[in-house]
Parts: structure tokens; C-alpha cells; sequence
């Protein structure tokens, strides 16, 4: 599981039938620095499949790869990225990051 902010959304002329009713966002993975000074992400941006309608700038949380998949079983769905939570707050353990 990761977090990320959505930066966009992406808009498509045709799709697969099982992904219909669903958008899709454009999100920036935070690295732990990232969520330390609460700043935009710097990896690479993701496309993620979205059911629970984030807005832009909401943070959520999504998987990735056969992970992502697992929420339709056994009914799989072509996704590389599912969103899983729109975040409101984040609470980082300090005593945790100290030793990364």
C-alpha cells in the first residue's frame, strides 16, 4: 500500500466493459520524506483506478500490481493501481522513521 496525492484525472474515449462506472487519477507516490514535510510527492506519477471519486489534491491510499486486482475477485478487473482510501489524516510515528 502506498500514499499519494491526485494531481489529475485521466479521460478516455473507450474502455473495457469491466471498468466501466469507475474514473481513473492521476496520482504522485510520496516517498517517507515526502509525508515527513507533507510535499508533493517526487516519484513518478501513477494512473489509478478510482471508485470512491477523489478530488483533486486528496490524499489516498492505492495498491499496485496483483494486489491492486484482489478487491474484484473473482471477478478480476485490468488494473495495475486501485485506489483504496481517500486519506483525511496521516499520523507518522517518529519513533518508527529514526532508524530508516
Amino acid at each position: 500500500m502506498r500514499i499519494g496525492e491526485v494531481i489529475g484525472t485521466v479521460t478516455l474515449s473507450r474502455s473495457c466493459p469491466e471498468v466501466v462506472g469507475a474514473q481513473w487519477k492521476i496520482v504522485v507516490p510520496f516517498g517517507l520524506d515526502g509525508l515527513l514535510e507533507q510535499r508533493r510527492g517526487d516519484a513518478e506519477e501513477v494512473i489509478v483506478y478510482d471508485e470512491w471519486s477523489a478530488g483533486l489534491g486528496e490524499w489516498i491510499a492505492f495498491s499496485e500490481g496483483g494486489e491492486a486486482a484482489k478487491p474484484f475477485y473473482p471477478d478480476l478487473k485490468p488494473v495495475d493501481a486501485y485506489c483504496a482510501a481517500i486519506l483525511d489524516t496521516i499520523e507518522i510515528d517518529h519513533r518508527v522513521t529514526q532508524f530508516q
